[in-house]
């Protein structure tokens, strides 16, 4: 038993980070599912190069994982890791500048060979140079005892043993953050049932590593964090994009649908595919499309056929989505786009995340073609932006686009399972007969007439008799849905169709507003992903005695019916993007208002810390404000 001391902490951030073939992943997420099952508050960003397999040893190649754990609601994966580990130079070199002074490095020493050196710039060890006397350092030998530890499994070459150098460093920390390996090693056994020599390596290195940080002189101390306060209930991990997919299965069902999936796999929303072709029996089709245009256009065919399309894409997917969406407007039928944006323009930052993609999805098509655009804000919180998309595409009879993004997609946090009970009945109601009658008296159908309340039009499944009606891009004269080119019709439809996307502002929530005093004169307003940053870094400012308001908006068209009220309520609204400004713009059109845009296109989430400071500055200039009016 060890009799090393144990230290309590209320929080840490343990970046691991490696080449790109090191399981730097793999590690992370085994790391962050043990975490999870201590009960701890958690969120994770993990960091990946866009090839698929960059040169070895080198800074393109470098992939990293970063996790943010406490005793405590977890908002970011934290703005500057305690504990880095480094598996080769490349690693050091590309997230050294990211370290506080005094934070722990745990560095592979194996890989620190002279020609490894040289691949990144280092002209000598920064191990042995004093460059790193600023850090607390621990070289390990992780390959070397790694391989060591394996000498019995005589049937695995070197290469082979080399590779668990990533279970040993995961084992290590494991005993260093006193996280359970049940876990990990129960999914090791799934992972490789079926090879059996190479499931007990793992484990054996899984479990060196654990008896490495017992028994080295090199950690004296390993450390605690308690288990966060949760409400009740029954949780798992769980990342963006799963949740996402998990909430549309959840909604199709509470709308007694079928749910049909037609995707081309696009970086980073290619999990949605996986996730939901494992689906299939609970009602779940799947098809791998040719191409993006493909994809739509079956999710727009299923749609018409009486099931919930849903298409999945990124940013240039969407472009080429555009005229379909357009199709969808005009034959107004519930569609579910989930464009999981990433840096672009083009093909961009394949595996980075950005917000740029505001302005496509709100005009993004030919013609006056309004759609609802909504976003969430955390990785759990894309369950229910799902539910709440198929509501409303369901009940308004429109596409819906969903704007994640690859922090979200692949970040992830603690998620409480949801009891049906919880989640909206969403029931659809197809036309079964027809709704109306001719000159003569004879029943008909009218494919255009709509809704008193919601504007929606009857959703008719193709062969119901009776109900034969025209689709097509076509402009269709309202009521009858008859071919068209009447100018005064195509206003009216025009005005129609913008109309009831107007109208869900009246089913959504107001816009809240997180104001503990009252009397705050700055407001902080969010959307998607920035949620985590903005909140965290208002908790930094609110700490400093500063008053500050915080609003996050996830319905983007239409916006909730007070927005303009908030925003006039403050003397300074600053809104933080990552993109040039796209909803600043959006907000000072249509509201007047003096809108401040802070913003980041660097690929990376908003660090709190950052718009701390941003916060600070804006209060002091309002509260200093009268005395320099009664200078001048």
């Amino acid at each position: 038993m060890s009799t090393k001391l144990v230290q309590k902490l209320d929080r840490v951030v343990i970046r691991f980070a490696g080449d790109s073939g090191d399981g730097m992943q793999l590690t992370g997420d085994r790391f962050t599912s043990q975490t999870a099952l201590l009960g701890n508050d958690l969120s994770t960003l993990p960091n990946f190069p866009a090839e698929i397999r960059a040169p070895q040893g080198t800074l393109p190649g470098v992939s990293s994982f970063q996790l943010h754990f406490a005793d405590h609601n977890v908002l970011t994966p934290g703005d500057r890791p305690d504990v880095l580990v480094a598996m080769n130079p490349a690693a050091l070199k590309a997230n050294l500048g990211d370290l506080p002074r005094g934070a722990t490095i745990i560095v592979n020493t194996d890989e620190f060979t002279k020609r490894n050196l040289s691949k990144v710039g280092y002209v000598a060890s920064p191990l042995d140079d004093g460059s790193l006397e600023s850090y607390h350092v621990h070289p390990v030998a992780l390959t070397s005892i790694a391989v060591e530890a394996l000498a019995s499994f005589t049937d695995l070459t070197r290469k082979e043993k080399e590779r668990a150098k990533n279970m040993f460093a995961l084992g290590l920390l494991s005993w260093l953050y006193t996280r359970p390996m049940d876990g990990t090693e129960s999914f090791l056994k799934a992972k490789f049932s079926d090879k059996p020599e190479i499931l007990e390596a793992n484990l054996a290195a899984l479990r060196a590593g654990f008896h490495y940080g017992e028994t080295t002189e090199d950690f004296a101390v390993s450390y605690e964090v308690a288990p966060a306060r949760m409400d009740a209930g029954t949780y798992r991990n769980v990342t963006g994009n799963v949740a996402l997919s998990l909430g549309l299965v959840a909604a199709a069902h509470r709308a007694h649908l079928p749910l049909f999936l037609g995707s081309y796999p696009i970086t980073p929303a290619s999990d949605i595919l996986h996730t939901l072709a494992g689906l299939k029996r609970y009602g779940v089709a799947t098809m791998q499309a040719e191409d993006e245009i493909a994809g739509v256009g079956a999710a727009l065919g299923a749609s018409f056929g009486g099931a919930l399309g849903v298409t999945t894409t990124s940013g240039p997917g969407l472009a080429l989505k555009a005229e379909t969406i357009g199709l969808a407007v005009s034959l107004e039928l519930p569609l579910i786009v989930c464009d999981i944006q990433r840096g672009g323009p083009s093909t961009g930052l394949p595996t980075k995340t950005e917000q740029a993609d505001l302005l496509q999805a709100l005009f993004g098509r030919n013609g006056e073609s309004p759609v609802a655009v909504i976003a969430p804000s955390t990785p759990a919180d894309c369950f229910d932006i799902a539910v709440e998309a198929v509501r409303i595409a369901t009940t308004y009879r429109t596409p819906v686009i969903v704007l994640s993004d690859g922090y979200l997609a692949n970040g992830s946090e603690p998620w409480r399972l949801p009891r049906t009970a919880e989640l909206p009945d969403i029931t659809v109601e197809f036309a079964t007969e027809p709704n109306a009658v001719d000159g003569s008296g004879a029943p008909v159908f009218h494919p255009y007439l709509r809704d008193p309340e919601t504007l929606a039009r009857p959703w008719a499944i193709p062969g119901t008799p009776g109900l034969e009606h025209r689709v097509g891009g076509i402009e269709k004269a309202d009521i009858t849905g008859n071919i068209s080119y009447d100018p005064d019709n195509h206003d009216h439809m025009t005005r129609l169709r913008q109309a009831k996307i107007d109208g869900i502002a009246d089913t959504i929530d107001p816009l809240g507003v997180d104001d503990p005093t009252g009397d705050a004169d700055v407001l902080v307003l969010g959307w998607g992903s920035t949620y985590g940053p903005i909140a965290a870094a208002v908790r930094l400012a609110r700490a400093t005695g500063a008053r500050v308001a915080q609003a996050h908006l996830r319905h983007l068209n239409p916006f909730p019916a007070n927005t303009g009220d908030v925003l006039r309520s403050y003397q300074r609204v600053i809104v933080p993007e990552m993109n040039l400004g796209q909803l600043a713009m959006l907000l000072r059109a249509k509201y007047l208002v003096d809108i401040e845009s802070h913003t980041s296109v660097r690929g990376l989430p908003f660090q709190a810390g950052e718009l701390a400071d941003v916060i600070a500055a804006a209060v002091a200039s309002v509260s200093n404000a009268p005395l320099e009016e009664a200078a001048k």
